[in-house]
């Protein structure tokens, strides 16, 4: 068996290569510290620059003989493509993307500064730590190990490191799926962000929920039209009651339950791992009862729609004429008509709305082997694991890829310590990651990408019964 010696954060690693190689492991820390000292700050509204994490990750790329492309969709805002081919030329390729533009980033709310980079005690602290430098530094460390190893995947592996996923995708995935469609010919499933992270459930479960769905995204403008006039007469059309009567309803409405399939199968195997009947006639009740797993299923049992902001008025005493307000829905798949039908009903008939961002719920199927080939490297190298399907709450790159016919799952693979709230550390204050999520992170996505989508996981190496790619104590 292979054995590992610290000093520091370097590891060193003796015996034969089974998997990744010890350098990827440490390229793993590197690069996430790397990349989250490339400040690519994305505002919204085209504000934003991906260009030197782009040229950073391209680099890596070249330097490991792999041949990567730059492409701009406007000055600043890059993205990296690069196949990387199989061993198989008649299987699918699996498109593995990441984006590289993160949220702002308030200095002052931080430990540590955000765009530091630092390690400190074993955690990577800093803007982009988890979402997701640290799963574009997994991936390029895992395909750099391959060239080194001489170890190729099954299938291609396409890789897409993208431009504003924190906004619109616009100047991202969007531009790559409308102008160079090409680059991604013959993907037919896809992995990326906000799965595979372990969730701790109390009595030592430990549960890995892989993204099987997204809710959909319904960003919505609402215009309230009055009749303008001083703010001392009695006004009966009033833009902004009217605007305030129909958001106090849209925020005050509770959506009804609405099951999809990746739902139930999440409900059901949470269930099951609590010891509980899947009793999915009350779903509430059950949610109540698995315990704190209904964190990441419950915003995902129905429709939402939360209003956001408010815009009317600029004087205390005369009454605007026009008065706005944002909303953001999401929409689980199937739900569009009921959502279409209910926001007519709650916006009433002096307030009309608009989408101004719209993207389509997902799917994905639970019983395709590419989902089996997940939970298989999952419980690999964590044999306690429960690998639990959910749907996405928001968002993600997906949504993109999903136009060219790619079946997209979050699986982005950290083995995380008890109390570690990975969520909340989503768009939070200090974000950070810990170095030995990430060596989880990267064996598992090693054994994953190299036999991904196949209906048998790769054997173990070995008659010693050392795991694929494990490294001893």
């Amino acid at each position: 068996m292979a054995e590992q010696q610290q000093a520091g954060h370097k590891t060193v690693l003796s015996g034969p290569p089974t998997g990744v190689d010890a350098r990827a492991l440490d390229e793993a820390v590197r690069f996430t510290s790397d990349l989250i000292r490339i400040d690519t700050t994305n505002r919204g509204g085209g504000d934003g620059t991906e260009r030197l994490a782009a040229e950073y990750v391209a680099e890596q790329l070249a330097d490991a003989g792999i041949e990567p492309r730059i492409l701009e969709s406007a000055p600043g805002r890059a993205n990296v493509v690069a196949r990387i081919p199989g061993t198989d030329p008649a299987a699918d390729a699996l498109l593995v993307h990441g984006h590289l533009d993160v949220v702002p980033a308030e200095a002052a709310d931080w430990s540590v500064p955000p765009f530091s980079g630092e390690i400190r005690d074993g955690v990577i602290w800093g803007r982009g730590a988890i979402d997701m430098k640290n799963t574009d530094a997994m991936v390029l460390a895992t395909v750099r190990s391959w060239v080194r190893t001489g170890q190729r995947p099954a299938r291609d592996i396409v890789l897409a490191f993208t431009a504003d996923e924190e906004d619109s995708a616009a100047y991202g995935a969007g531009y790559l799926v409308k102008q160079h469609a090409d680059l991604f010919e013959g993907c037919t499933e896809a992995i990326s962000e906000s799965g595979a992270y372990t969730f701790h459930a109390g009595e030592g479960l430990r549960i890995y929920p892989v993204a099987a769905g997204e809710r959909g995204t319904a960003w919505m403008k609402l215009t309230a039209h009055g009749r303008a006039g001083h703010g001392s007469k009695v006004n009966d059309e009033n833009a902004v009651s009217r605007l305030a009567a129909a958001v106090a309803r849209i925020g005050e409405y509770r959506w009804p339950v609405r099951i999809t399939d990746t739902v139930r199968a999440a409900l059901t195997e949470l269930a099951a791992v609590h010891g509980l009947p899947a009793d999915l006639d009350d779903v509430d009740a059950l949610l109540d009862r698995i315990g704190p797993a209904a964190a990441f299923v419950r915003p995902t049992v129905r429709n939402s729609a939360n209003p956001t902001m408010l815009d009317a008025g600029y004087k205390v005493n005369v009454i605007p004429g026009v008065a706005g307000a944002f909303v953001d829905g999401r929409i689980v798949p199937g739900g569009q008509e009921e959502f279409t039908s209910t926001m007519d009903r709650l916006t009433g008939p002096h307030v009309a709305w608009e989408y101004y961002h719209h993207e389509v719920p997902l799917t994905a199927p639970v019983d395709a082997p590419a989902y089996a080939a997940m939970r298989e490297a999952l419980e690999h190298f964590d044999p306690g694991a429960h690998v639990v399907p959910f749907c996405m709450s928001g968002g993600t790159d997906a949504k993109q890829f999903s136009r060219l016919g790619i079946t997209g799952y979050g699986f982005s693979p950290l083995k995380l310590p008890p109390g570690f709230d990975y969520q909340a550390l989503f768009h939070g204050v200090d974000e950070r990651v810990p170095v030995d999520a990430l060596h989880f992170g990267v064996r598992v996505l090693d054994r994953f990408m190299r036999g991904a989508g196949t209906a048998q996981a790769p054997a173990a190496a070995g008659a010693s019964g050392a795991r694929d790619g494990e490294v001893g104590a």
